[in-house]
């Protein structure tokens, strides 16, 4: 019997899922402006499907990436995706299909250039 307040989650077929987390500090290239990293945001979201999978997974995938942790764990859950690594970098959806997400659309990198009024 399982405990209520267990850390882990089962999904149907009885295999451990384990609640996502925040990826690792990382350092983009150089460093770059809000601005920038939000248009490397956009601009992977926007060509994301032509990556391949389902066009429905992507779209769970950017609302989790988006969201707070738990929010985003929920998203997770629901669609069905497989996390491998915790932090959503490399997933699965239940077809088999990869779904491999970078740093920048997860977290700021620590070299983020601070603009005035930020």
């Amino acid at each position: 019997m399982g405990c209520i307040g267990s850390s882990h989650a089962r999904n149907e077929g009885g295999a451990r899922r384990e609640k996502i987390k925040k990826p690792k500090p990382w350092a983009h290239t150089e460093p770059i402006t809000r601005a920038q990293l939000m248009n490397m945001r956009e601009e992977f979201w926007d060509t994301s499907p032509h990556y391949g999978g389902q066009r429905e997974i992507w779209d769970a995938l950017r609302a989790a990436a988006e969201a707070e942790l738990t929010l985003a764990q929920t998203i997770i859950d629901s669609a069905g995706v497989i996390v491998q690594g915790r932090d959503l970098t490399l997933c699965w959806d239940e077809r088999g299909a990869k779904y491999e997400l970078p740093r920048y659309v997860l977290s700021e990198p620590t070299n983020l250039i601070r603009e005035q009024g930020q």
